[in-house]
């Protein structure tokens, strides 16, 4: 997906990328990382090799092929911000798809598009479920998360089986969404909806668009 992309964004992507494994490192239940459609010849492979230090000896593996022919169709669950339907957990037995794209001009549905053409099962972060919108000044709300934060959403609730503590950890109070107990405690307020990776594979095909 980096034709999508320009050089500041492909540089954006490599800086997730960085966070991203330096959170998996930490982790006290690490996933397992692999690069998809990644080459070593491709613009995304030589900014990684710029920025982040070490990128070479990243413990990850990388490969040229796609998810959709290097899995089982049916253990993949692509992650989108699109999809219907929120994950409720996360499964061992499937492969979980992040898919790389910094859109700063935000393209509609780009990575939900790609998981239907492959006939695979979506998912999105369970925000609406356990999050509201808060009152602010911009009047701005968002669920559109950078692969980092959407991987350490996933990271803490695998060692937590808690979504709340979970989403607190990714999704920040810039993007308009508090927990919905704090909303309750009677801090942020809610705005009426009229206004407005266990086993895991990271692709290249998220984000500012997951």
């Amino acid at each position: 997906m980096t034709h999508h992309m320009s050089k500041k964004e492909l540089s954006r992507l490599a800086g997730q990328l960085r966070r991203l494994y330096g959170s998996n490192k930490k982790a006290d239940r690490p996933f397992w990382i692999c690069l998809t459609g990644f080459t070593t010849d491709s613009p995304l492979y030589e900014e990684c090799l710029r920025m982040n230090d070490g990128f070479s000896s990243y413990l990850l593996d990388i490969t040229e092929e796609d998810c959709f022919s290097l899995f089982p169709l049916e253990t993949l669950v692509y992650l989108t911000p699109d999809s219907e339907h929120a994950l409720e957990d996360v499964d061992l037995d499937k492969v979980y798809i992040l898919g790389g794209l910094v859109d700063e001009s935000i393209q509609k549905k780009v990575t939900f598009q790609k998981a239907r053409e492959h006939s695979v099962r979506t998912a999105r972060l369970p925000i609406q479920e356990y999050m509201a919108r808060s009152q602010n000044g911009k009047n701005y709300y968002s669920e559109i998360l950078a692969i980092n934060q959407v991987f350490d959403i996933l990271s803490t609730y695998f060692e937590t089986q808690n979504w709340p503590e979970a989403l607190k950890k990714g999704v920040s109070s810039r993007k308009g969404y508090v927990l919905r107990n704090l909303v309750d405690d009677g801090q942020p307020k809610i705005v009426p909806e009229g206004g407005e990776v266990a086993g895991g594979a990271l692709t290249q095909e998220s984000s500012k668009r997951w």
